[in-house]
């Protein structure tokens, strides 16, 4: 795992560059998913993990809304600035660093709802990795708790292994940034080098790599549903305003 680490740790303090307004997006995506919890039955005293918090995007957005909110991340470099930025908001949320797939080991506690969004369960780059990913995630879930998560749409992607994802280019105060991604296929293994390029007053280029297993919906539905979740619902970003797909599992209950 110590390239998903370095990734994010040197992405950390760009990682909002990959928005047109990091700010505005935690709240848009904190109201898609407050909008999810009470569909489900849940009110804003359910006890959150954000099992893969990054830079905080979705716990901080829960947390200014009043949810009791715990982050954690195996990325030193992306906790530090969630903390700080979590800080800047005022919002209290307690941090630790874990590794998604053995939270137990810094978590006695269970959860209502555990969130894993903006692609990191295809950082498992094994089916054993992603079993025991699941079965980490499911064992601090409440009984009747709610699993939710965010990849990309694995199965289209998987027909033609696309070589780069379009650019995203947007206007700034002094110029503007263009970011995009190029994919190298191994299987269903992708090396990804992320360029984000700021052309302000000086031209700045940075540039990351990590790398990603594809991972389709039936193997991570088959997975929910045999670590207890009996029912598996998948969500797709017409139906909820996110930009990639979202599993919602409830463990021993249905939805």
């Amino acid at each position: 795992m110590d390239i998903i680490q370095d990734f994010y740790d040197s992405m950390a303090p760009h990682y909002d560059k990959l928005f047109f307004d990091w700010r505005a997006s935690v709240g848009e995506q904190a109201a898609i998913l407050d909008r999810l919890f009470r569909q489900n039955g849940y009110g804003r005293d359910a006890k959150i993990l954000d099992c893969a918090c990054g830079i905080g995007t979705q716990s901080i957005g829960s947390a200014a809304l009043g949810y009791p909110v715990t982050a954690s991340d195996i990325s030193a470099g992306a906790l530090d600035e969630a903390k700080r930025r979590a800080a800047e908001a005022g919002v209290d949320i307690r941090f630790e660093r874990a590794d998604l797939r053995a939270l137990g080991e810094t978590f006695s506690e269970v959860f209502d709802i555990i969130l894993c969004m903006d692609n990191a369960l295809p950082h498992m780059l094994s089916h054993d990795d992603l079993v025991a990913a699941v079965g980490s995630i499911t064992d601090r879930l409440a009984q009747g708790g709610m699993f939710v998560a965010s990849i990309r749409d694995y199965d289209a992607l998987l027909q033609e292994k696309p070589s780069y994802s379009p650019p995203y280019i947007h206007q700034t105060e002094k110029g503007r940034r263009v970011s995009f991604q190029t994919w190298d296929w191994d299987g269903e293994l992708y090396r990804l080098v992320q360029y984000i390029i700021d052309d302000e007053e000086d031209l700045q280029i940075g540039k990351f790599r990590c790398i990603y297993r594809a991972t389709r919906r039936e193997e991570l539905t088959a997975l929910l549903k045999d670590h207890g979740c009996s029912e598996v619902v998948w969500y797709f970003p017409e139906q909820t305003g996110l930009y990639q797909p979202m599993v919602v599992a409830r463990k021993g209950g249905g939805l």
